[in-house]
C-alpha cells in the first residue's frame, strides 16, 4: 500500500525538531559550557586545574550513565505497551511536553555553578524524553515502505535533521552564544539583551531548544496518526510482559538479531561517548572557545547531513551492513587520533607552542564523526527493521533501544574510571576504541538481510 508523501515528510520532521538537543545540547554548545561552569566550580573549591577538569568530565559522565540505565529498562516494556495498544502517538506527546519543560530549565546554569548537579539532572531528563520518543517515533519507519525502500528513507530523514541542527547552531552562534569578549560570531552583544557576563546568550541555548521543537514538531503530529486499534485488543500488564519475556528468550534463537543487537550495543554506546564528549574534549584539552565549538560543530553538522544521505543512498544499493561496517572502522581511526593528540603533542611527536595542527586535525575529526556517526544510526535502524516483526515494531525498537543503552553506563564509566586513574582527559578515551572493535567483531554473524523474512512466511 503506497504510503502518504506528507507522512513521511511528517515522520521525518521528528529528526529536523529533535536534531537541536544532540547538536546544541548534548556536543557543541551546552556540553562545553557545562564542562567551563563544573571545572571553575572544582577549582573555586580548592581542586588544581587538571584534576578539577577530571572531575567535571566524570560528573558529566555520571549524568549519562544514570540516564543510559533507565532508558535501558524502560524503553522495552514501554514499546510492548505501545504495541499491544495500538498507541504511540500518545507516548510521543507525553515525552515531548517532558522535554521541553526540561530543556526550557537549563537557562537555570549559572556561571557560578551554584545549580551544578540540579541542572545536570535536569538536561538528562530531557535527554530520556528524548530518547523514549525517539523509539517510538522509529517504530513508525517499517510502515512506511518496502524493505528497500527503508534505508532511504531513515537515511533522508537522519540528513533532514542535522539540516535543522545545522540551521538551529548558526542562529546559536549568530545571534545568542556569546565569546569570552562578549560577543557573537558576528560580533555583536546576544540579542534581546541578555547579558554576557552572566552567560544569558550561551544559557538561552535551553529556551531555544524548547522552542525550535515545539515549532518543528506541528507537522509530525498533523500527519502521522496510529494504525487503527485491533478489536478485542485487551490492555493488561500481565500480557505485555508475557509476550516481551517470550521475545527476549526468542533472542536466543534468533542469531542474526542477538548479534546485531550485541554488536550495535558496543559501537552506539561508543558512537554516544564521542557525541556526548566531543565539545567537552575540545574545551578541557584543546582550550576552545564556545565560539570556536560551535563553528566545529557547524562543520560537523554539514558533513554528517550530506554524509548521512549518500548513506542511505548505499543502504538501498548495498544494505545497511556493509555501512555500517565502512564507519565503524573510520570512527575507530578517529577515536585513535584523539586519543593520541593534545594541544602540545600528536602520538609523542611535540608541538610547537601555539600550533594550529591540533586544531586542523579536529576539525577533520569533528567532520568524520559528524558524516560517520550519521551514517551508521541511519543505517543501524534500516538494519533494524529487518529484523522486525511486522506487528511488534515499537517492542521491537524497544528491544533496539535496550540494547543501545544497556551498556550505556560502560562507556561513560569506563571514561570516568581512565580518566580518574590517568588524569589526562584525552587517555580517558581509550575504552570508545575498545567498545567500537568489539562492535565492529560482533557484526560477522550478522545476516546482512536481516531474518524479518521468516516472519512474513511463518504468517
Amino acid at each position: 500500500m503506497a504510503v502518504s508523501k506528507k507522512r513521511i515528510w511528517g515522520w521525518m520532521a521528528f529528526d529536523w525538531a529533535s536534531q537541536p538537543f544532540y547538536t546544541l545540547g548534548l556536543t557543541f554548545i551546552f556540553s562545553p559550557y557545562f564542562a567551563t561552569v563544573a571545572a571553575d566550580y572544582y577549582m573555586a573549591q580548592g581542586t588544581d586545574s587538571g584534576q578539577a577538569r577530571a572531575q567535571a568530565q566524570s560528573l558529566w559522565s555520571s549524568g549519562q550513565t544514570i540516564a543510559g540505565l533507565i532508558i535501558a529498562f524502560t524503553a522495552p516494556f514501554l514499546g510492548a505497551w505501545a504495541d499491544r495498544s495500538g498507541r504511540k502517538i500518545p507516548w510521543i506527546a507525553f515525552f515531548s511536553v517532558v522535554y521541553i519543560i526540561a530543556t526550557w530549565m537549563l537557562w537555570g546554569l549559572t556561571p557560578d555553578g551554584s545549580r551544578l548537579v540540579w541542572t545536570l539532572v535536569i538536561f538528562y531528563i530531557g535527554f530520556i524524553a528524548a530518547e523514549s520518543a525517539l523509539n517510538f517515533v522509529n517504530a513508525i519507519l517499517p510502515s512506511l515502505g518496502t524493505d528497500d525502500e527503508i534505508g532511504r528513507i531513515s537515511g533522508s530523514g537522519a540528513a533532514f535533521g542535522y539540516w535543522g541542527g545545522v540551521l538551529a547552531l548558526f542562529a546559536m552562534l549568530l545571534f545568542l552564544a556569546e565569546n569570552d569578549q562578549g560577543v557573537t560570531l558576528l560580533g555583536i552583544a546576544p540579542l534581546f539583551g541578555l547579558d554576557p557576563d552572566m552567560r544569558e546568550g550561551t544559557r538561552s541555548v535551553g529556551p531555544f531548544i524548547a522552542i525550535w521543537f515545539a515549532i518543528f514538531m506541528v507537522p509530525f503530529f498533523l500527519f502521522v496518526r496510529d494504525a487503527p486499534r485491533v478489536k478485542g485488543a485487551v490492555m493488561r500488564g500481565g500480557t505485555v510482559l508475557s509476550e516481551l519475556a517470550t521475545t527476549f528468550k526468542s533472542l536466543f534463537v534468533r542469531r542474526s538479531l542477538g548479534f546485531f543487537l550485541l554488536s550495535s550495543m558496543f559501537y552506539r554506546d561508543a558512537l554516544n561517548a564521542l557525541y556526548a564528549y566531543g565539545g567537552v574534549y575540545a574545551r578541557l584539552v584543546l582550550d576552545w572557545s564556545i565560539i570556536q565549538i560551535g563553528v566545529f560543530g557547524i562543520v560537523s553538522a554539514i558533513t554528517a547531513a550530506i554524509a548521512t544521505w549518500v548513506g542511505g543512498l548505499a543502504d538501498q544499493r548495498f544494505g545497511p551492513k556493509p555501512v555500517i561496517t565502512a564507519t565503524v572502522i573510520m570512527l575507530v581511526a578517529v577515536s585513535t587520533i584523539i586519543v593520541g593528540m593534545s594541544r602540545a603533542s600528536l602520538f609523542g611527536i611535540p608541538l610547537a607552542q601555539g600550533s594550529l595542527i591540533p586544531d586542523i586535525i579536529f576539525y577533520f575529526c569533528g567532520a568524520a564523526i559528524g558524516g560517520a556517526g550519521g551514517a551508521v544510526y541511519a543505517a543501524s535502524r534500516s538494519m533494524m527493521v529487518r529484523h522486525t516483526h511486522p506487528d511488534r515494531p515499537a517492542e521491537a525498537f524497544g528491544l533496539f533501544a535496550l540494547s543501545g543503552k544497556a551498556s550505556a553506563f560502560l562507556a561513560p564509566a569506563l571514561i570516568a574510571l581512565f580518566t580518574w586513574a590517568t588524569g589526562n582527559v584525552q587517555l580517558g578515551f581509550l575504552p570508545v576504541i575498545i567498545l567500537f572493535l568489539t562492535g565492529l567483531f560482533l557484526l560477522r554473524w550478522v545476516n546482512k538481510e536481516g531474518d524479518r523474512a521468516q516472519w512474513s512466511v511463518s504468517s
